[in-house]
């Protein structure tokens, strides 16, 4: 087989069109190429007169070794990789302490999912609700201004990516194509197979709610256990190894390879860990606002004419501005036809997110408006100052809302001129219970508020109307990332705790589902080699 990359075709071209370029492009006649399949395809949208389909496809041809000879430097044609998924260990026969993983977001579950598949039998916990009862905790903040501290958009089964864009893509460097083990397993568990073809797939959450459920049966089968509701209060440790975590129940699991998978806003566990001595440093992450557009603005925008064409979808999009003050502004989590969601997770704050459904076919465009920060701007030099940090600003943004969870809100013309809002306009914010309009410039530092007021123009002539004076900003964004990182060894070991595994985003080591559920992968194949190891000792 032959991997042909860079293939661009018309938008509307037709079904023949694609065999006949093939051929062409590999300067072989018709009959002998003997079959073809799609591995990606995207939108090259540059020019927006002329939007072209770019794929690249795995190719069956006569005499393959004489093409590759002939095409020898062409960059865009080479032999189709190997993607098959391995596992690296087998449960050895002896009985010993089960591997547990705390934690049932995307690296948790896939953590789960391999050790099951290599025979380890995980027991998996959270402290968080099954994904069904979890979702109706969840809307019960959204409807009711009612917030569950253990059952909400960061805890529960599935994680924070669950009320989210399911978007499935990363920049991380993938030799193995644990990517794509990620996805194939996300189609048997139910999610379409385009996902597998697409350069920016996505699923939304109500899908996302099935597959989880699907993936958590295979578990099962696979000799797997869950254990929801069970929050981890303490770990027991003997001369810097794990023996076993503590639970809110008071039970002890005995316990010596465990993953820590547990998310970004688990602020107690950390300090806990931290406590406990575990390795733990501050890490940058970004904080600011949620922007909201008419998702026809956006879309007329980046596809000009093409706007509307139900190949193209609703439009998304990617901008980065580094201001004066030398901080960097930039679109995170982008959500096209979505909504802005409340995401906290304690009492008495409010923190904003992003969330649309497979569809995307809710009115507006929303992304976090976010700028970089770094440990020198937290409040002191303590390795968890980024909590104190993110809890700052988050209950600010919940007085500034009026104490019952709705959040504050702001037209950019307002929010660029300097001066509070007092009503909003033609954007209806998505945000759900509510948004009360105010002055938002407050709520952040100083050089975050210049950053945003320098780039919004420089993104408006980006994207039109991007600084459009009715468009909505929505505080406050504050987990865009975890604000520390549990440092770990080549052996994905913590540095200073033998036994203890910390992995996905919580631990600063993936940002999104895709990057989280390959870190799981990771670690989870390095729990088995450890457990074989010491198995054989």
């Amino acid at each position: 087989m032959l991997r042909l990359s860079e293939l661009k075709l018309p938008l509307d071209h037709p079904p023949e069109a694609l065999p006949a370029a093939i051929a062409a492009r590999l300067g072989v006649p018709p009959h002998d190429l003997v079959s073809w399949s799609i591995w990606k395809r995207a939108h090259d949208a540059r020019r927006k007169s002329a939007i072209l389909k770019v794929y690249i496809l795995d190719v069956e041809v006569r005499d393959e070794a004489a093409v590759l000879a002939r095409l020898a430097d062409d960059v865009h044609v080479a032999p189709t990789p190997d993607v098959a998924y391995r596992p690296v260990a087998v449960a050895p026969s002896t009985e010993r302490l089960r591997p547990v993983v705390i934690g049932a977001g995307p690296c948790g579950l896939f953590a789960g999912l391999i050790l099951a598949e290599m025979g380890f039998k995980p027991i998996i916990l959270d402290r968080g609700k099954v994904v069904r009862q979890r979702t109706k905790d969840t809307w019960g903040l959204w409807r009711s201004s009612k917030l569950d501290p253990e059952s909400n958009v960061q805890f529960g089964e599935g994680g924070a990516g669950t009320f989210s864009d399911g978007k499935l893509y990363s920049q991380i460097k993938d030799p193995r194509f644990l990517a794509r083990k990620v996805l194939t397993e996300f189609v048997a568990a139910g999610a379409p197979e385009e996902i597998l073809t697409e350069a920016h797939p996505h699923i939304g959450t109500f899908r996302l709610v099935t597959m989880v459920e699907a993936m958590r049966e295979k578990i099962e089968k696979l000799g797997g256990e869950y254990r929801f509701e069970h929050r981890v209060t303490d770990i027991d440790l003997d001369k810097g190894v794990l023996r076993g975590v503590r639970l809110h129940t008071g039970e002890t699991l005995e316990a010596d390879h465990v993953v820590f998978a547990i998310g970004h806003s688990s602020r107690d566990t950390f300090q806990t860990l931290y406590e406990r001595g575990v390795h733990i440093e501050a890490k940058p992450f970004s904080i600011g606002f949620r922007i909201e557009h008419p998702q026809s603005w956006i879309d007329k925008a980046m596809f000009g004419p093409c706007a509307g064409h139900p190949d193209l979808g609703a439009a998304a999009y990617s901008l980065s501005h580094h201001c004066s003050n030398g901080r960097t502004v930039y679109s995170f989590c982008m959500c096209p036809g979505g909504t802005v969601v409340a995401a906290t997770s304690e009492p008495g704050r409010v923190v904003t997110n992003g969330m649309s459904q497979y569809s995307r076919n809710e009115r507006n465009a929303n992304s976090g408006f976010v700028v970089g920060i770094s440990p020198e701007d937290y409040p002191s030099d303590h390795p968890l100052a980024g909590i104190e940090l993110q809890r700052d600003l988050e209950t600010r943004a919940y007085a500034a809302g009026g104490g019952d969870y709705f959040a504050p809100g702001q037209l950019v013309g307002d929010f660029l001129a300097g001066r509070p809002s007092t009503t909003l306009g033609e954007v209806v914010p998505s945000y759900k219970p509510g948004v009360r309009p105010t002055d938002l410039a407050p709520l952040m530092p100083d050089y975050v508020i210049a950053a945003m007021r320098e780039a919004l123009p420089v993104f408006g002539r980006k994207i039109a109307r991007y600084d459009d004076a009715q468009a909505v900003l929505t505080g406050v964004e504050t987990r865009s990332s975890s604000p520390i990182r549990m440092t770990r060894g080549a052996d994905f070991q913590s540095l200073n705790v033998r036994g203890l595994f910390p992995a996905g985003e919580g631990a600063g080591y993936a940002g999104g589902i895709l990057s989280a559920a390959v870190d799981g992968i990771k670690v989870a194949e390095a729990v088995a080699r450890s457990m074989v190891a010491e198995g054989t000792a």
